[in-house]
C-alpha cells in the first residue's frame, strides 16, 4: 500500500511540473504578443526545481522497490535450482531440510522488518511461502529416492502449504499473496493426478476467490481464478501432460462436466453477491464474459469430443443452469450484461441439444419453437438485442429448413404458428420492450403471411389449396374481431387477395372441373360477404361521425 501511495505521489509531482511548464509558456507568449518585457523576478524558472526531485524519486524507487522485487525473485529461483540438485552422497531429506531452514530465515526476517521496512517484509514473506511449498515438493520429486513414498501423505502436506498461504494472505489482506496461494492450489491439483481430488480443490479455490472478491472487491483476483480453474481442468482433460503423461483426451469420470457447471455457478456468485450499490462496470462485465466463454467452451469441448452419448441431457441441464443464472441476475439487480451473457449461453446449450437429438430438418422445427422461449425471456429482460437477434436467427432457421427438407411436411406450419405467437407475445408485453416501433411485430406477422400458405401448398391436396388459404383468411378475420386488432384484418385481406390470384392464375388451369367450380363459387361468395361487411362497417363509422 505504501508503494502504491509513493507511485501516486510521484505521478502527482510530474503532473504539477507539466502544469507549471504550460503556464510559463502561456505567460511568455502573452508577454511577447504585447511587447512587454519580463524580468527574472517576475518569471519562475523555465525548468521547475522539483523536476530534480522527481528524477531522484524515480531513482530511489528503482533502487528501493524494483531491485527488492527482482532480488527476491532471483533468490527464490536460485534456491529452487539448489533444491533440485540430486545430492547423491547426502541424505535424501537434507535438500528439503536446507530449504526449510532458508524459509525460516526469510520468515523471521519478514517478521522483524514488518514495521521498519514493510515493503521488503512483504516480498520476503511471499518468497518464503514459495520456497516452503517447493521444499515440500522436494520430498517426493527431483530425486531418485523420495523421502515420502506415500503419495496421499505427500499431497496432504502440499494442501497444508496451500492452506497456510491462504491464511497468511487473508491476514495480510494482500491480493498478491492471495493470488500466490491460489496458484499453489492449482499446482497441487495438477500434481495430485487424482480426478476427484483435483475437482474438489478447484471448487474450494473458486469459493475462496469469491469470498475474497465479495469481502475486498478484488475483481482482478476473481478473473485470475476463473482463468486458472478452467485451464487446470483442461490440463486434466488432456491427461495432464505437465506430469509427463501422454497427450490424450480423457472420458472418465463423466461427472467432470458437472464440476464445470459447479465452477461456473460459484464464480458467478462473485458478481451476483456484490454490493447492490456497486455498478456493473467493465471488470464485472469482463469477469462474467470470461466465466461464460471459458466455462461453456470447456463444457462444449468435452461433451462433443468424449461424451456424445450424454450430450443431449448434459446440454439441457446446462441450459437450465444458465437460464437460472440469467434470471437471478435480472431479479437481483436488473443486470443487462450478465443477464444477456448467461441467457445467451442457455439458448446456445439448448440449441446444441436439439441439433444433436433430432435429425435434420426436424431439429430446425424444434429450434423454431425454441425461439418462443427466447423471445419470452428477452421481453422479460427488456433486451431488444436478443429480440432482434432472435428474429434474424428465426429467418435463418426457416431458410435452412427450406434448403434441407426434401419434403415440406405439416411441421413447416410451425414456422407460421411461431411467427403469429411471437407477434402476439410482443403485443401483449409491448410495454416491457425497449423497441419504440411496431417493426419487429410486423416482421413476424409478414413471416406468418408467407410461411403458412407456403406450408399448406405443399401439404394440402392441390384441389383444396385455395380452400385452405381461404380458411386461414377467415381465421385472421376472427382473430381481428376477438383481439380488436386491425393488423389481422390486413393479414386476412392479403391472404384473400393471394387466394384469388392463385385461383385465377393457377387453379383454373390445373384444377378438375368440379373443384374449380366449387372453389370459384366459395371464394366469390366469401368476397361478396366480405365486401358487405366492410360496407356496413364504413356506414356505421360515417353515421358516428355525423352524430358527433
Amino acid at each position: 500500500m505504501a508503494e502504491k501511495s509513493d507511485i501516486q505521489k510521484t505521478l502527482t509531482q510530474i503532473q504539477n511540473s507539466l502544469k507549471k511548464l504550460e503556464k510559463r509558456i502561456t505567460h511568455l507568449e502573452s508577454a511577447l504578443s504585447q511587447g512587454a518585457s519580463t524580468t527574472d523576478s517576475e518569471v519562475e524558472p523555465l525548468i521547475p526545481q522539483n523536476i530534480g526531485e522527481v528524477v531522484d524519486n524515480l531513482e530511489f524507487r528503482i533502487g528501493q522497490y524494483w531491485f527488492a522485487k527482482a532480488g527476491i525473485v532471483v533468490l527464490a529461483i536460485g534456491i529452487a535450482f539448489l533444491l533440485t540438485l540430486p545430492y547423491h552422497n547426502l541424505p535424501t531429506f537434507l535438500p528439503s531440510a536446507i530449504g526449510f531452514a532458508i524459509v525460516g530465515i526469510l520468515l523471521v526476517s519478514s517478521y522483524l522488518m514488518r514495521k521498519s521496512v514493510e515493503f521488503l517484509s512483504r516480498y520476503l514473506l511471499g518468497g518464503g511461502l514459495i520456497l516452503l511449498y517447493f521444499s515440500t515438493l522436494r520430498f517426493h520429486y527431483f530425486t531418485e529416492f523420495p523421502v515420502i513414498n506415500n503419495y496421499p501423505v505427500f499431497i496432504f502436506l502440499l494442501i497444508l502449504n496451500v492452506i497456510l498461504s491462504s491464511l497468511v494472505a487473508i491476514r495480510r489482506v494482500s491480493p498478491y499473496l492471495s493470488a500466490l496461494a491460489l496458484t499453489l492450489g492449482f499446482v497441487t491439483a495438477i500434481v495430485s493426478q487424482q480426478a476427484y481430488l483435483l475437482f474438489v480443490i478447484l471448487v474450494i479455490l473458486a469459493a475462496l476467490s469469491v469470498y475474497l472478491k465479495i469481502r475486498y472487491n478484488w475483481n482482478g483476483l476473481l478473473l485470475y481464478t476463473t482463468i486458472g480453474i478452467y485451464f487446470t481442468h483442461l490440463i486434466w482433460f488432456i491427461n495432464n501432460p505437465i506430469m509427463g503423461n501422454s497427450l490424450q483426451l480423457l472420458s472418465e469420470p463423466q461427472s467432470n462436466i458437472i464440476f464445470i457447471l459447479i465452477y461456473l455457478i460459484i464464480l458467478s456468485l462473485g458478481n451476483l453477491l456484490r454490493e447492490k450499490e456497486s455498478p456493473e462496470g467493465n471488470f464485472v462485465i469482463l469477469n462474467t464474459f470470461m466465466n461464460c466463454l471459458l466455462g461453456y467452451g470447456l463444457f462444449l469441448l468435452i461433451t462433443i469430443t468424449r461424451m456424445r452419448e450424454l450430450l443431449f441431457s448434459a446440454h439441457v441441464g446446462a441450459s437450465i443452469v444458465f437460464l437460472g443464472l440469467s434470471i437471478l441476475f435480472w431479479i437481483r439487480e436488473r443486470s443487462k450484461y450478465s443477464t444477456f451473457f448467461y441467457s445467451l449461453l442457455g439458448y446456445t446449450a439448448l440449441s446444441v441439444a436439439i441439433l444433436y437429438y433430432f435429425k435434420m430438418p426436424d431439429s430446425l422445427v424444434w429450434l423454431c419453437w425454441q425461439s418462443l422461449l427466447v423471445i419470452s425471456t428477452a421481453l422479460w429482460f427488456r433486451s431488444k438485442i436478443i429480440v432482434v437477434a432472435n428474429f434474424i436467427i428465426f429467418l435463418m432457421i426457416f431458410i435452412g429448413y427450406l434448403a434441407s427438407a426434401h419434403d415440406i411436411g405439416f411441421a413447416s406450419l410451425s414456422f407460421g404458428a411461431v411467427a403469429l405467437l411471437s407477434a402476439r407475445i410482443m403485443n401483449w408485453q409491448r410495454s416491457r420492450l425497449e423497441l419504440k416501433t411496431e417493426l419487429m411485430r410486423n416482421l413476424y406477422l409478414i413471416s406468418a403471411f408467407f410461411t403458412i400458405p407456403y406450408a399448406l401448398y405443399y401439404n394440402v391436396p392441390k384441389s383444396y389449396v385455395s380452400l385452405s388459404w381461404l380458411a386461414v383468411a377467415i381465421v385472421y378475420y376472427l382473430l381481428s374481431t376477438i383481439l380488436h386488432n386491425k393488423k389481422y384484418r390486413w393479414l386476412a385481406l392479403s391472404t384473400l387477395l393471394l387466394t384469388v390470384t392463385y385461383v385465377l392464375i393457377i387453379g383454373i388451369a390445373q384444377l378438375e372441373p368440379v373443384y374449380r367450380i366449387v372453389s370459384l363459387i366459395i371464394i366469390g361468395t366469401v368476397l361478396l360477404v366480405t365486401s358487405i361487411i366492410y360496407t356496413r362497417i364504413k356506414a356505421k363509422r360515417d353515421d358516428g361521425g355525423k352524430k358527433e
